[in-house]
């Protein structure tokens, strides 16, 4: 099957959205959209007409129709079923099917028909994962959010314990203070006759035997009084609070700066590192998703990595460009450009440069140029593979889980997220390489290696609980992030169209986990 293109029309022939997929010019797809009216009819009961050259394949839907433009040698069973999967996937991401709904949505749906087809030919997918897959789900995510989470409540328990404790302290100290009001010194005494007028009878006592009993009111000036609580004292409390707090965060983990006496939480040792405002006209960012699905009992279930090159122009009088790249072989690899790119200079010169040279990228926003997918089963391409043995003896479970980074790249911020069975305190880690955390909430142990390189390739880590079927500890979820992708890729110049002089330009790659796991 080869769909040339996919179109939302309405029924006078005015198409709503349009995708195309091969490379066809654009008034040859305005023409067979426009026959399109022209040879439906009425009262017809199939849903596809053929002409001399292409078939139309097409189903109504509320006023519209959903239109597929494929070539006669198609199967028009194939056909049908990618039609039947487009009018599922539609409603869910446009808000409504009208006019308005469908211009709403328009880049929307365009994304989702490249979900499901790709250069020409059906992918196989679902709804549901077209459906994932445009609402950029991130697992990693989502785990770096609990992870983070847990963390924050850890945090308040032992700030509000904290916080107990000083009161308790306050409400001690102020006892002890009124008490002591009350047990006058010996020099206090002997002061007391010279300044009360009471030199005689004080002269009868012992000035070196302390009299304990209680002055009279008129004269209590007379005493060493306590000494007051400076205004400022709930101040060293804050500090002390805070103080706690920053070392309860550096306990977790935490990297902690201090500025002029202000601690603030810079960012988890284990998250992402802080996004930094390019400072060149030009930044350009390689992006790879990697999903993984591995099989509990060994093998591979599935490998899909997709990848983007998003370019960003932040002058716009630097907008006049192109893009030269670089790449290796990278077999199995589909590469398909954005539909403004022209795809003979890439083709020929491996240069991502606009169709009209005279009209600028749009600056501000981001905008993906090239993207490219890749899909397999063969275990070895895995880059880290996770190995889980839980094993039952007497009343304990023993599980073994290990791993094994099979890429020559460095591999930041792992976490595995293995799950565990309901329990009032932690398990018992009797070997980790690396560190770990227990998330009572989720029930989940964090078992996490800030960096994996050429030191340690391969790790492992044992822990115990109480006796739970092996099902219980999966799925395990990992997350990690590269500076390295997979694909063979990167950028080799940017030039302007208008003097052919370079430009300058930010750079960055990044590798990221998109749903990996072992079941």
């Amino acid at each position: 099957m080869v769909v040339l293109a996919a179109s939302v029309v309405t029924k006078s022939g005015k198409a709503l959205v349009s995708r195309q997929f091969v490379d066809m010019s654009r008034i040859r797809i305005e023409g067979l959209l426009a026959a399109f009216p022209k040879l439906i009819g009425t009262g017809k009961q199939h849903t596809y007409v053929e002409t001399e050259n292409v078939r139309y394949v097409y189903q109504p839907m509320e006023g519209l129709y959903l239109l597929l433009v494929t070539n006669k040698s198609s199967n028009i069973l194939e056909d049908v079923e990618t039609l039947r999967l487009l009018s599922k996937v539609v409603p869910e991401v446009v808000p409504s099917m009208d006019e308005d709904g469908i211009g709403h949505g328009a880049f929307d749906l365009i994304f989702a028909f490249d979900e499901v087809i790709s250069l020409g030919y059906r992918d196989s997918v679902t709804a549901q994962q077209v459906k994932q897959n445009t609402e950029m789900e991130s697992h990693e995510e989502k785990l770096h959010k609990m992870i983070i989470q847990s963390k924050i409540n850890d945090t308040k328990d032992v700030m509000k314990r904290k916080a107990m404790e000083i009161d308790k302290n306050k409400l001690e100290r102020a006892k002890d203070t009124r008490s002591s009001a009350y047990m006058p010194t010996t020099s206090s005494l002997s002061g007391m006759g010279g300044r009360g007028g009471f030199g005689s009878a004080a002269s009868d006592v012992d000035s070196n035997t302390p009299t304990f009993s209680r002055p009279e009111p008129g004269f209590g000036s007379t005493f060493n009084k306590p000494a007051e609580r400076p205004s400022k004292g709930m101040q060293l409390g804050k500090a002390k609070k805070a103080n706690d707090f920053l070392e309860s965060l550096r306990a977790e983990g935490e990297v902690v700066e201090v500025d002029n006496g202000h601690a603030a939480a810079a960012s988890s040792a284990r998250g992402p590192a802080a996004v930094v405002a390019p400072s060149e006209p030009i930044s350009i960012v390689v992006e790879e998703k990697l999903q993984v699905a591995l099989n509990k009992d060994g093998g591979m279930e599935n490998m899909e990595v997709q990848g983007t090159m998003s370019l960003q122009v932040l002058l716009e009088q630097e907008a006049w460009i192109k893009v030269a790249i670089t790449s290796g072989e990278n077999p199995g690899y589909q590469f398909k450009t954005h539909p403004n790119i022209d795809k003979a200079l890439y083709s020929s010169q491996n240069v991502l440069g606009l169709k009209d040279p005279e009209r600028p990228f749009p600056s501000g926003a981001p905008l993906g140029i090239l993207k490219w997918r890749f899909q397999t089963r063969d275990e070895s391409m895995v880059p880290l593979s996770i190995n889980c043995w839980p094993s039952a003896s007497g009343g304990d479970s023993y599980v073994n889980i290990e791993y094994e980074c099979t890429t020559d790249s460095d591999l930041q911020n792992v976490v595995v997220a293995i799950p565990l069975p309901p329990m009032s305190s932690g398990p018992k880690v009797n070997q980790c390489d690396g560190d770990y955390h227990y998330d009572p909430r989720k029930s989940l142990l964090l078992w996490s290696i800030d960096l994996i390189d050429d030191t340690n390739r391969s790790g492992a880590m044992e822990f115990v609980t109480p006796v739970t079927a092996s099902d219980t500890f999966f799925p395990v979820e990992v997350s990690f992030t590269s500076a390295k992708t997979l694909c063979d890729v990167s950028v080799a110049s940017v030039t302007s169209n208008q003097t052919g002089a370079p430009v300058k330009y930010a750079y960055k790659t990044l590798l990221a986990t998109d749903g990996y796991q072992v079941v």
